[in-house]
């Protein structure tokens, strides 16, 4: 807006005129008043200072020199033809261009800049480099995470895919999940990044170095989405992030949530990462979702979204920001702070997070055997099986085996 007016008002003014206008818009502005009109106009930043400085002080009906057109000190780039040019050059990247450059190497800071000029022999400072990168379209940029890598040629379709199968099973009250370990978290006193209102001047100390702390150690929330409730379950794992730790994380959501809100479940449908405790050539995930299956009567349908691309799981940006957002700027001291922030968790639309902190030891290196692989009762999918497929529930032992089965199944469980 600023920038338009002084397109229209600007041939129309003279310096002194220039200069109060100016002023009166940073002053309407309020705070970064200055900084924004100097962007839209190009006005140097001192001269809307003289400018506020004369309306404020009642001087503006004072008939003051005003220079001739075309007076006063001529523009950089007026007297120094190749000044741009050379500037554009030093502050390209040069990935196309010799490795030599001066600044290739260095980081492209406005004096560094003004060093590499006057070493080409113009006549610069730091301040002036600032309005001229501005001209040539330049602005800070921080690095842009968009290339994935490799794609599998199926990544579209694997896509579709999984939204179709999601989309059946919420369509007809069938339980959908998605599933995920969140970074792990040190737990102490220790840095969290972000930021949270503060009395001024005193911010919570935390420790200098993020050692971790042998007795309070680390965790490894495990997180459970329900798509058709917008509902969170988190288990806060204080062992290791395997494959029995996730399974056991999906069943204590299904004990305690799933199965009273899917009362006539019919199959249970999880979306998950390629990689990771829950990765789909963990054996160790799939014999542990074949015991699950067997528990709980029901087939399980897995899809996992292609490599490199977990961040389009949507317990990512539907659970884990929110949380990452509710807990910003407070260390995590204790296991009970980090389950009372994931709890507290919530959102605008709806979202509630149950949590729990499981202090089960689940042990790595874990060996599955071929013939431990082949007892599972896994049908794939017509399109990819290796990443689509569903583990049925195997029959029932005979009722004499009945409870020799239970007491098996619940020392595996343990």
């Amino acid at each position: 807006m600023v920038g338009a007016k002084f397109v229209l008002l600007g041939p129309h003014l003279d310096e002194r005129a220039t200069r109060l206008w100016a002023a009166s818009e940073a002053i309407v502005l309020g705070y970064g008043g200055t900084a924004a009109v100097v962007r839209a106009t190009g006005i140097a930043a001192s001269t809307i200072s003289r400018g506020i400085a004369d309306l404020r002080a009642g001087d503006v009906l004072e008939a003051g020199r005003i220079r001739r057109p075309g007076g006063g000190r001529r523009r950089l780039t007026d007297t120094d033809q190749k000044l741009l040019k050379e500037l554009e050059r030093l502050a390209d990247d040069g990935e196309r261009g010799d490795p030599e450059r001066p600044l290739r190497w260095c980081s492209k800071s406005q004096r560094r800049l003004a060093e590499g000029l006057r070493g080409l022999g113009h006549q610069i400072c730091a301040r002036s480099v600032a309005p001229l990168l501005r001209v040539l379209g330049w602005s800070l940029q921080a690095n842009a995470k968009t290339r994935e890598g490799r794609q599998h040629p199926d990544r579209d379709a694997q896509f579709r895919h999984i939204n179709d199968r999601v989309a059946g099973a919420l369509s007809g009250g069938q339980p959908a999940i998605s599933v995920d370990t969140k970074k792990k978290e040190l737990v102490g006193d220790f840095k969290n990044a972000g930021r949270e209102l503060r009395p001024k001047g005193s911010p919570t100390r935390v420790r200098t170095h993020d050692f971790k702390d042998k007795a309070l150690g680390k965790v490894a929330p495990y997180g459970v989405y329900d798509l058709a409730n917008d509902e969170g379950f988190v288990s806060v794992g204080v062992s290791n992030d395997t494959a029995q730790f996730s399974v056991a994380s999906i069943r204590a959501w299904w004990q305690q949530l799933g199965r009273g809100r899917f009362t006539a479940a019919r199959g249970l449908l999880i979306t998950a990462d390629c990689g990771g405790s829950n990765g789909n050539r963990t054996r160790l995930w799939k014999v542990e979702l074949q015991k699950l299956a067997d528990q709980i009567r029901l087939p399980i349908t897995v899809c996992h979204f292609p490599p490199g691309t977990s961040k389009w799981n949507r317990i990512e940006h539907r659970l884990f920001s929110h949380i990452s957002m509710n807990w910003r700027g407070k260390p995590l001291i204790s296991h009970q702070v980090i389950i009372s922030l994931i709890a507290a968790t919530t959102t605008r639309s709806g979202l509630k997070v149950h949590a729990r902190l499981d202090r089960t030891d689940y042990p790595k290196g874990i060996k599955v055997s071929d013939q431990e692989l082949a007892a599972v009762d896994l049908i794939g999918d017509a399109f990819h099986p290796e990443w689509n497929y569903t583990i049925r529930p195997r029959p029932q032992p005979p009722a004499q085996d009945a409870a020799d089965h239970a007491a098996a199944l619940a020392t595996a469980q343990s």
